[in-house]
């Protein structure tokens, strides 16, 4: 039983970077656990056999986890003991993401329940902390693996993963962590870049014991430049408040202070909760100044027309499934994305661990983010995915890499669209809410075809004919009539009455060029399209890339997809991210250079990659 001893200032190992105290201790490791497939208890003390071990925060099905069991689970348990004694402070119990179902105790006493299997929850512990010093955490986590009406993205519901449906994750899989705070303490930050006016919108909120002499102080930093370092009283506990800044001028100065891919400058915040003379709390974070819109055909990115150009990620590892690895994991998918060419992702279908939004903001990796399907219509998946939906926002607002939410994909879960009202009401409900929430970003209602709601039309079209693509889709008139002639997948592009207002087009899937190595024997490799040969591959990707960067009605693409997943087999990369043809091929076909001509796209371009040497030599490891 280990004695838990509190970070001071780890900052590089923290499971939530763009809110970190100083003060908090990873609850990762070695956990009992146990399997309850007959549902036979309803609380930890009934459970009596505690022989099985996980490594948390690894799910019981992948590999890493120590267990490695990929059956139908609809409940297990899992308990650990550890030794803290408390001080005069307050202590919160962080659950990065429980799958999908969590009823958590503290010594005995129950704290509480989450629902959802992708966004975080936390529970103030200080009460229920033991004197002794002896700490036991017990959690039941209930996932059923055949409902089909809850989120699960692309968790299968069969035994074995099939087409594009993956082994299942249930449990814990995300970090567990135990912060201290003082007893009074700023609980949540939302931080909105205001380009147009160079300021940061700040909204902070205090919790915990009630002091009514607050004032918020607000530092603001480029590297070792003071942007701002303003005082703020906090009212009824919260602080609504503008940061400005001055307009640095001609552009040369504008664009050391905003981000993009290809310069991610992040702004160091410091905040502290003052009393008088006394320091109550500080917090690290950091935001950017960036802005993301469309002018009519195209997407801007701070007010200048930017090219999309997207990989699909399903964000996978062979040996740890939707748990990044480590860090050095997520590090090195970023620098490999943007080696090959690409200046984003759509993270499909998952919501990923938080650091790596940390890293897509500190490296510059455009992100989409996207709400996990459930697969049935009813009233209890549209309370499900508006609950979770509504935390997902609230989770990943503050990240600058975010700049499009997407909370339906290719109709999942909506299955009557082009033709249900009740459907089309739900993805405009959500869209709309989406838009309240979260003002200052772009929403695609549901992303692929029968479009409803939507500030991007998003059209998947897997058609491995490059020729036949850039007949489809290159023409000289009005957009409604592609629309109305072509259906990928015999579905609608956009639904009967809901009319294109010169919004931008974009292919958001395509490609999905299935290839393996003669050698490698995968079971059910799946892909759209097939090659045999490396050579081939190369070939079709080059000719299919040329295609689509001569379309001039796309304001962006988003290829399928970034690596191998189990048996779908379609990836740039190999599952254990090895390239399938050389980065320099895949980057100079994915920057719109055509088969050995040289050719550009006549879309805006952003300047040649530049690589960071340190992520970079992370790769090479």
């Amino acid at each position: 039983m280990a004695e838990v001893e509190f970070m001071d200032g780890d900052g590089a190992n923290h499971p939530r970077k763009i809110f970190r105290r100083d003060k908090w201790k990873s609850l990762n490791g070695d956990w009992d656990f146990a399997f309850d497939d007959s549902l036979l208890f309803q609380k930890p003390n009934e459970v009596k056999d505690w022989t099985l071990k996980i490594k948390v925060p690894f799910a019981p099905e992948t590999p890493a986890s120590g267990i490695g069991n990929t059956d139908f689970h609809p409940r297990c348990w899992y308990q650990r003991e550890f030794k803290f004694t408390k001080e005069k402070k307050r202590y919160i119990l962080h659950f990065g993401a429980v799958d999908y179902s969590a009823k958590v105790w503290l010594n005995g006493l129950l704290l509480g329940d989450h629902h959802g299997g992708f966004t975080p929850f936390c529970f103030d512990v200080t009460n229920e902390l033991s004197s002794t010093g002896v700490q036991l955490i017990q959690l039941r986590a209930d996932d059923d693996p055949h409902d089909l009406a809850k989120p699960r993205g692309k968790q299968d519901w069969q035994r074995e993963p099939h087409s594009i449906w993956y082994p299942r994750t249930s449990g814990i899989w995300q970090t567990v962590w135990i912060e201290e705070v003082p007893l009074t303490y700023m609980s949540k930050l939302q931080c909105s870049p205001l380009l147009e006016r160079w300021e940061i919108g700040l909204e902070a909120w205090v919790d915990g014991t009630p002091r009514f002499d607050l004032e918020l102080r607000v530092k603001l930093r480029n590297g070792e430049q003071l942007l701002a370092d303003d005082r703020y009283k906090v009212i009824h506990n919260e602080v609504h408040r503008r940061i400005a800044m001055s307009d640095p001028g001609i552009d040369d100065f504008r664009n050391e202070l905003l981000w993009s891919p290809e310069k991610p400058t992040l702004l160091d915040l410091e905040l502290e909760l003052w009393s008088g003379t006394e320091l109550v709390d500080r917090v690290f974070s950091y935001t950017a100044l960036r802005s993301v819109a469309f002018n009519r055909d195209r997407f801007m990115l701070n007010g200048r027309p930017y090219y999309m150009r997207l990989v699909l990620d399903q964000g996978y590892w062979p040996e740890t499934f939707m748990t990044p690895p480590d860090e050095g994991a997520i590090i090195k998918d970023i620098a490999l994305t943007k080696a090959a060419g690409f200046n984003g992702v759509r993270k499909h279908q998952k919501v990923e661990d938080p650091n790596f939004l940390y890293w897509a903001d500190k490296m510059g990796l455009l992100v989409w983010g996207e709400m996990p399907s459930a697969y049935r219509f009813t009233k209890d998946s549209v309370e499900r995915i508006t609950r979770e939906w509504i935390e997902v926002l609230e989770r990943d607002v503050n990240h600058p890499s975010i700049v499009v939410w997407v909370p339906f994909n290719e109709s999942w879960g909506v299955p009557d669209l082009a033709d249900k009202i009740a459907h089309q009401s739900c993805v405009q409900a959500l869209y709309h809410l989406t838009k309240t929430l979260d003002p200052t970003r772009p929403c695609i209602g549901n992303d692929g075809w029968e479009a409803i709601a939507t500030d991007i039309i998003g059209i998947h079209d897997y058609d491995d004919q490059p020729e036949r693509i850039l007949k489809k889709y290159s023409f000289s008139g009005n957009p409604d009539d592609v629309f109305k002639k072509y259906r990928p997948a015999g579905r609608v592009i956009t639904v009967d009455g809901y009319s294109n207002k010169d919004q931008p087009v974009m292919l958001t899937e395509f490609g999905g060029i299935k290839f393996t190595e003669p050698h490698e024997a995968i079971v059910k490799a799946w892909g759209y399209s097939e090659t045999s040969t490396a050579s081939e591959f190369r070939r079709r990707y080059e000719e299919l890339m040329n295609a689509i960067h001569r379309i001039e009605l796309f304001c962006g693409f988003c290829y399928t997809q970034f690596t191998d997943t189990f048996q779908e087999t379609n990836g740039l990369f190999k599952a254990d991210r090895s390239p399938k043809i050389p980065l320099n091929v895949l980057a100079r076909a994915t920057r719109g250079v055509g088969l050995g001509r040289g050719e550009l796209s006549s879309h805006p371009q952003p300047p040649p990659l530049e690589h960071d040497n340190d992520h970079m030599e992370r790769v090479k490891d």
